[in-house]
């Protein structure tokens, strides 16, 4: 069932549209969060860096036997340049991050004392190597523009928050240079992000299940119309009914031009399978005629030897190949069977065929074509078969070279001076089987299939066969073919 289900091309559209949508909010909420958590970082920072800022200015201006000390609500070391804690805020409990975790100022050591400080603190003082050339350029009174940025913790009046921690180096006189370390809090980031993320692991699941909602009853509107199509072409195929169409949605977009091609198809099996049908029921009614002649002149020779007409047998079974050539050649050309390219003249292939016809005049140039020879010669054959069927003295064939617009043409033309064909009766002939004169005997009339297999071999090289009134008033048939290059 799971296989069927996401063998669908619904649920495949769903689930890939609910993956898109998901890795695109994954994204865009990673980004969200990066970009909020450092904008709000960069906020507590410029505060704490002001809060040095502020303290480091206040240190500047006392003068060098007033005592320091810090009034503020935030955590706010000062530290000499050994790191030893010289002033802190009055509720700083415990602190990380700074430079010391000193919460109480240290008294002033003796000589002695601060000797040994100086030494046991000279590891600690390399940690600013970085601003010791800065700081040392400093002027008495004169506070640093370069501020150095850490994040750690902090417990005031017992509530332990963490903190983004702005350290400033001011220079002042008798004391050497000072660095202020000052905090602002970060719960208000981490507030916000853990607000936004909340937020985020509830949104986003709803907002997807909305896609995956909006997307499966979408796609299940759009392929409406080709489940129709499909439950058509199964009633189609299980009635074998070919004349039923499906249905043709009115959205006129894919699906309908979808609809529309699987009609016109419907539309050319049914062409294609009718005129199979026909032309088996064609082909057994023209070949009945020679079968049963030929098997009642067997049966009366078989009876009575002496009246057996060989003649006329021999007649029956001409006629009895000759079709049965006829309908291989079509049996071929319905199967697709490509020409060969051999390239040969038409004009002198023109004459071949012409040649020991009573009143034919052939007028050929040297006109080079690609094909089968052989197909392309019963086609002239055909031509001139039915030309000297209809004409009343004369046939002419003509083979030229014609430019137009279209390309460069080899044209053969087959002319008589009979009584031609009627306009509306001039692309009927090609069909099989079809005589215009029903009254003909097939002994003259032949079996219909000429024509079109003339037709059908022209098409085949890429070529026209048509038919038009020659300049005598009889019929005029120009078969073009692409000239061979």
């Amino acid at each position: 069932m799971s296989g069927r289900l996401f063998g669908s091309v619904r649920s495949r559209a769903t689930l890939a549209a609910t993956l898109v949508v998901a890795v695109a909010l994954v994204a865009a909420g990673t980004a969200v969060l990066l970009s909020l958590r450092s904008n709000l970082i960069g906020q507590a920072g410029t505060e704490a860096e002001r809060t040095a800022r502020s303290v480091a200015t206040d240190v500047a201006l006392k003068r060098p036997d007033e005592s320091l000390s810090v009034d503020n609500d935030e955590p706010v070391q000062i530290v000499d340049e050994n790191d030893r804690l010289l002033a802190a805020s009055e509720d700083l409990e415990r602190i990380s991050g700074t430079g010391t975790d000193a919460v109480r100022p240290q008294q002033k050591p003796s000589q002695g004392a601060a000797s040994g400080d100086s030494d046991s603190d000279s590891g600690a003082g390399s940690d600013d190597a970085d601003d010791s050339d800065e700081a040392s350029s400093l002027e008495p009174g004169e506070i640093s523009e370069h501020t150095t940025f850490t994040n750690g913790t902090a417990t005031l009046d017992g509530e332990t928050d963490d903190y983004r921690f702005a350290a400033v180096h001011v220079e002042v006189e008798d004391r050497g240079r000072l660095t202020v370390y000052a905090g602002a809090p970060l719960s208000a980031e981490q507030s916000a992000v853990k607000t936004a993320l909340t937020v985020m692991l509830i949104g986003f699941p709803l907002l997807l299940a909305v896609v995956a909602g909006v997307t499966w009853l979408v796609t299940r509107r759009a392929l409406r119309p080709v489940e129709g199509i499909r439950s058509e072409m199964a009633a189609i195929t299980a009635s074998e009914d070919l004349a039923r169409r499906v249905p043709v949605p009115d959205t006129h977009d894919e699906v309908a031009h979808l609809a529309l091609t699987t009609n016109e198809t419907l539309a050319a099996l049914e062409t294609s399978v009718e005129r199979q049908r026909r032309f088996v029921a064609d082909a057994s009614h023209e070949l009945r005629s020679p079968i049963a002649s030929l098997r009642t002149q067997l049966e009366v020779a078989a009876a009575h030897p002496e009246l057996l007409d060989l003649d006329g047998a021999v007649e029956d079974t001409v006629r009895l190949q000759g079709l049965a050539a006829d309908l291989l050649l079509l049996a071929r050309l319905d199967a697709g069977e490509r020409p060969g390219d051999t390239r040969f003249d038409l004009g002198s292939l023109a004459r071949e065929e012409a040649e020991g016809r009573a009143n034919v005049t052939v007028a050929a140039d040297a006109v080079p074509v690609a094909g089968s020879r052989g197909q392309l010669g019963r086609v002239l054959t055909n031509l001139l078969d039915n030309a000297q069927r209809h004409a009343r003295s004369a046939v002419t064939v003509t083979v030229r070279r014609d430019d137009d617009e279209e390309g460069v043409w080899a044209v053969a033309a087959v002319a008589d001076d009979g009584d031609g064909v009627a306009e509306a009766d001039r692309e009927r002939i090609f069909e099989r089987f079809v005589r215009l004169d029903e009254a003909r005997s097939r002994d003259d009339g032949g079996a219909g299939l000429g024509l079109a297999i003339a037709r059908d071999v022209a098409v085949r090289h890429g070529g026209t066969l048509t038919v038009d009134r020659a300049p005598a008033g009889g019929a005029l048939f120009e078969l073009r073919l692409p000239l061979a290059r």
